[in-house]
């Protein structure tokens, strides 16, 4: 239930302190060690500070960690932080969510039913509670329980510090993992629903689950996936990405980039941390350094424009602690509002053409090489360097042809045409 006098009863956009009415998502990434825990704290604890500042003093939001190695508690100055949100300053919680936790309340059935399946084959205990795992389940999981904490209506902002590039695209994109994998449990529902249940065990040798695995799997495929892809792709849902100066850290961020777009979530600012500050420059011993600073972040702005780009400069001590955190944070977004939409872009779309229709996806850094487009029944099947994504087409398309696949400053276009003689 909303708080009353919530800041999400009015408006975000226009002037600079209005609010949306739905929970703002902000979820950080980037290369490990890039400084993505500080920046979500930080953003975190200087939205709190601004908006009470301009006298919204109800304001709350919630910083959590979805990275295995949960070093917001350190950040933030705090012992030790658990899977329960604690108010670790007025306006402001913080969480570190267990994956583990959450997939047991969630998908307990499922996964105890793929664990006596694996025991039958004779795998030991341990192992078989890994291998039971269903792809992405714990990254599912992870985005489940800051989805509900979304829900439960306390928050105006909720920030994700997520895992390091490569762990939080496979947990941005496990909807569309997951999907798969329960899929292949209903095909096994479908497989023994003509034959009852108990007569089922007396015939066949392997472990049959029980009608509570399949209510369970029906509900995580059809509600709790779809339900989550909805909230990552809301127009209030923005990936941060994180990166440092450093080729190695841009190539990754760019990398990043293309495959936020693949699957639709939208990126509004990039941030490039310990930057060196001006003055350094006039030193002999960091001069050269500066130098390639400077270049990589030229490189980096142009590729990722019209995205903006947010430097943080390399300060004197580390950033720990809400005071330090909140100054990080002013020195960080200058006159934005760290919750803002820093950047629409338009995202995927369909048009229609004379013979049928035109598909635009945003993907920017990826070469016509480097990328394969084909039409399968409903569906496209995308292929970049690194990641695949089955997109699903409306269904009036699906018995149209694939006729053209344009690649064009940084957007597919794909055609798709009516063959002759079919209805529309």
């Amino acid at each position: 239930m909303r708080r009353p006098g919530s800041l999400r009863d009015v408006e975000r956009r226009g002037p600079p302190d209005r609010y949306l009415p739905r929970v703002r998502k902000l979820l950080y990434t980037g290369k490990g060690g890039v400084g993505k825990t500080t920046t979500s704290a930080a953003t975190a604890a200087w939205a709190v500070a601004r908006a009470r500042a301009n006298g919204h003093k109800d304001f709350r939001a919630l910083v959590a960690s979805a990275d295995a190695a949960h070093s917001l508690g350190d950040v933030l100055g705090r012992d030790r932080l658990g899977p329960v949100p604690v108010e670790v300053a007025p306006g402001l919680d913080a969480v570190e969510i267990d994956p583990r936790v959450e997939l047991e309340r969630r998908w307990g059935r499922i996964h105890g039913y793929l664990v006596s399946l694996l025991r039958h084959q004779g795998i030991e205990e341990m192992v078989a509670d890994e291998l039971a795992l269903l792809p992405g389940a714990e990254e599912i999981t992870t985005l489940l329980a800051a989805r509900g904490m979304a829900n439960e209506g306390a928050y105006d902002l909720i920030v994700v510090d997520c895992a390091p590039t490569g762990s939080a695209l496979r947990l941005l994109t496990a909807p569309d993992v997951v999907r798969s994998a329960a899929r292949w449990l209903l095909r096994l529902q479908r497989g023994v629903a003509a034959i009852a249940t108990p007569l089922a065990r007396n015939l066949v040798a392997i472990p049959l689950p029980e009608a509570a695995v399949f209510r369970e799997a029906e509900h995580l495929l059809y509600s709790e996936l779809d339900g989550l892809r909805s909230w990552l792709t809301e127009s209030d849902a923005h990936v941060r990405l994180v990166a440092t100066p450093e080729r190695i850290a841009v190539e990754e961020a760019l990398r990043a980039h293309t495959d936020l777009a693949l699957f639709g979530l939208a990126c509004d600012v990039v941030i490039a941390n310990r930057v060196l500050p001006p003055d350094a420059a006039r030193e002999p011993f960091f001069h050269d350094a500066a130098r390639r600073q400077a270049e990589t972040l030229d490189v980096l702005r142009d590729a990722v424009a019209p995205v903006p780009l947010l430097l943080a400069a390399l300060g004197e001590d580390e950033v720990i602690g809400i005071e330090a955190l909140t100054a990080h944070g002013a020195e960080l977004f200058g006159v934005e509002r760290p919750d803002a939409i820093l950047c629409h872009q338009p995202g995927l779309r369909f048009e229609a053409t004379a013979r049928g229709a035109r598909v635009h996806l945003p993907l920017p850094h990826v070469a016509p090489g480097d990328l394969d487009v084909v039409k399968l029944d409903a569906e496209l099947l995308l292929r970049t360097p690194t990641r695949r994504r089955a997109l699903p087409l409306p269904r009036h398309l699906a018995s149209y042809e694939l006729t053209r696949a344009l690649l064009r400053d940084g957007e597919l276009r794909v055609d798709l045409e009516r063959q002759p003689g079919a209805t529309r």
